[in-house]
């Protein structure tokens, strides 16, 4: 659950409220998406997204510079757990839910091999356990405004370049560093594809990247009935330095 209990601090104490600033000591299982007690949802409404309460008051400030921008920002995607994260690679990897190539068209993953599989997957979806979803840091976000009714969101690099969210996407790379966010995969660097709608809060992703490791991404893919296990573990030092650790330059944030 994403409600938010208090969590433990460095020093063994116990914060009771959202907001205090004292740095956490992430456990692995926090980092891999297996626990969610550092998070809290954004509002009061039922099933809201839930993020690390260290990003609550940021996301709120620029959800409001959203609103006087005449945008209304609103979040597709907050905190995903492994257990969700695993269930949409194996319905990719199973050809159960669609995968997509590098055009953003649909791909018939039945025909892959296990290694071309876990690389098309890898282009979109990270590994369950490896996914900055899991930290309730990162989020897809979007202008509802910009929807017409009945129009499902795609999420898709076209409808954002000049599709109904470009205005909204061009609002967004150039304001989110005010309030403290950077776009991780604004740019294809030969890893995942490029996501303009995937935000990231730039000190608290930071910080937990640094804490995070290949081992702990081992332990958790080791230990969960992930599709295409072998072919991940025989080559996750080549996903992790270039699915994890390859990312986009914060820029002009003054943090």
């Amino acid at each position: 659950m994403c409600q938010y209990p208090g969590f433990r601090k460095a020093d063994g104490h116990v914060s009771k409220g959202v907001g205090e600033s004292t740095p956490l000591t992430p456990t692995s299982a926090q980092l891999t998406g297996q626990d969610g007690s550092v998070l809290a949802p954004i509002n009061n409404q039922p099933n809201a997204p839930c993020l690390h309460q260290a990003v609550l008051a940021d996301f709120a400030a620029l959800q409001q510079a959203a609103s006087q921008a005449g945008f209304t920002l609103m979040v597709a995607s907050g905190y995903r757990s492994f257990a969700r994260q695993l269930a949409i690679w194996n319905g990719k990897f199973n050809g159960e839910k669609p995968v997509l190539d590098a055009d953003s068209q649909p791909l018939d993953i039945t025909q892959l091999s296990d290694d071309a599989r876990v690389k098309a997957i890898l282009r979109w979806s990270a590994l369950p356990g490896a996914s900055r979803h899991h930290w309730g840091t990162d989020l897809d976000v979007y202008d509802k405004r910009a929807l017409a009714p009945h129009q499902r969101l795609a999420l898709t690099p076209p409808e954002y370049d000049d599709g109904p969210q470009a205005a909204f996407s061009q609002w967004l790379k150039t304001h989110a560093p005010q309030w403290g966010f950077f776009l991780p995969y604004a740019e294809d660097k030969g890893g995942v594809a490029r996501e303009p709608w995937h935000i990231s809060h730039i000190a608290t992703s930071a910080t937990l990247l640094s804490a995070f490791s290949q081992d702990m991404l081992a332990n958790a893919i080791g230990n969960a009935p992930i599709c295409g296990k072998r072919t991940i573990l025989d080559q996750l030092d080549w996903i992790y330095s270039t699915y994890v650790t390859n990312l986009c330059e914060v820029e002009q944030w003054n943090g």
